[in-house]
């Protein structure tokens, strides 16, 4: 295959699959790398393998080349989370750019997953008081607010924010919303808590 030969001597490893139904047997691996697809396959076609890879939560950047697609199948496709849509013939330069955008996709969304999950293992570390400090902290609630609505003592929710603020490693209010943000929580004055995941 002329697209696997161009690729090999471009220095990438590449793993060829006969069908749609062989990769997601073999889709195991969470290597850095993409997905290369056509429309136009045994069994499956792309899109439809496309739609069960995200399903099975694929974490590869897919990339169409094929000489069967149409706008109509391009905007499907790239809606869906496709890296790209390209259309034969396809130069070389251009192909080659695709799998090098698709590789460093790959790289910063496997970053920001490492990321959440780190602050996830963080807030996965609070007590219970402790969590439930880090919602109402997060919504704006003041110390005094916050020890009325727990039934406390000021110097006790101080205390517990202290260790929210050590363990979730966060200098100031500021960073600490950032966190919750980044998790999913509502924060605001109004808000209601969305609980931990």
């Amino acid at each position: 295959m002329a697209i696997a030969r161009l690729l090999r001597a471009s220095g990438y490893q590449v793993a060829l699959y006969e069908s749609a139904t062989q990769l997601l047997e073999r889709q195991t691996s969470v290597e850095a790398g993409c997905i290369l697809l056509d429309v136009q396959m045994p069994g499956l076609d792309g899109l439809q393998l496309q739609d069960r890879l995200s399903k099975i939560g694929n974490l590869l950047p897919i990339v169409f080349v094929t000489g069967h697609g149409d706008i109509r199948m391009g905007v499907h496709a790239i809606k869906a989370g496709a890296q790209e849509f390209l259309c034969k013939p396809v130069s070389e330069e251009q192909l080659l750019e695709a799998v090098r955008a698709a590789l460093e996709r790959y790289e910063e969304t496997s970053t920001r997953r490492e990321q959440l999950s780190a602050l996830r293992a963080r807030v996965d570390e609070l007590t219970p008081r402790e969590q439930e400090v880090f919602e109402f902290v997060i919504r704006g609630k003041l110390n005094k607010q916050i020890a009325s609505a727990m039934g406390t003592s000021v110097r006790t929710i101080k205390a517990h924010r202290h260790a929210v603020m050590e363990k979730l490693r966060a200098s100031s209010l500021a960073e600490l919303v950032t966190v919750a943000g980044q998790l999913g929580f509502v924060t605001g004055s109004d808000s209601v808590g969305t609980g931990l995941h």
